[in-house]
């Protein structure tokens, strides 16, 4: 992809903007935002410290939307999570970002790896603020006591252990 005025990514013979979808990293930092840029309600609401609320403010007089997603597409973002092994380890906040990015057909601008995760399971494009791009990885849930496999965390049923999540 070639960069092009206005920090908007296009490729070749298409000429509609990359959708950013920012993540509350992006407000902790000094990482570039130009227009086409959404975030939603959820990530505002973690914003604490005043830096990073003045950032979101700055963006926001600059253009940056404000946009819940869908509640379908935070529906499939869940069965999407589920099928990754992420669901247990993502925020409400994290899901919304996820939705809203399938719905405008966005990149994701975060750290989080889980995001990142269940964006490339997705084949949503991702945007690291300042580590490195998420490998794929599917997750499996075994118990450390008995060894036995589960679909989720919690407890072991069998043993009582606390199920951990493990790399598949």
């Amino acid at each position: 992809m070639e960069k092009t005025k206005g920090n908007r990514d296009r490729k070749p013979g298409v000429d509609r903007p990359v959708n950013y979808i920012l993540d509350a990293s992006v407000f902790f930092s000094s990482f570039p935002v130009g227009p086409g840029s959404f975030t939603t309600p959820s990530v505002e609401g973690e914003l604490e410290d005043l830096a990073s609320k003045c950032r979101f403010d700055l963006l926001a007089d600059q253009g940056m939307q404000v946009r819940a997603p869908n509640p379908l597409a935070v529906v499939n973002i869940r069965e999407a999570s589920r099928l990754s092994g992420d669901l247990p380890v993502l925020s409400e906040t994290d899901i919304d970002l996820l939705a809203l990015a399938t719905e405008l057909g966005g990149t994701i601008v975060t750290d989080d790896f889980a995001i990142q995760n269940v964006a490339i399971h997705l084949e949503i494009p991702v945007l690291p603020v300042h580590q490195r791009t998420a490998v794929k990885r599917t997750w499996k849930y075994r118990c450390p006591g008995c060894g036995r496999y589960y679909k989720d965390t919690g407890d072991c049923p069998v043993c009582g252990a606390a199920i951990k999540r493990k790399r598949r």
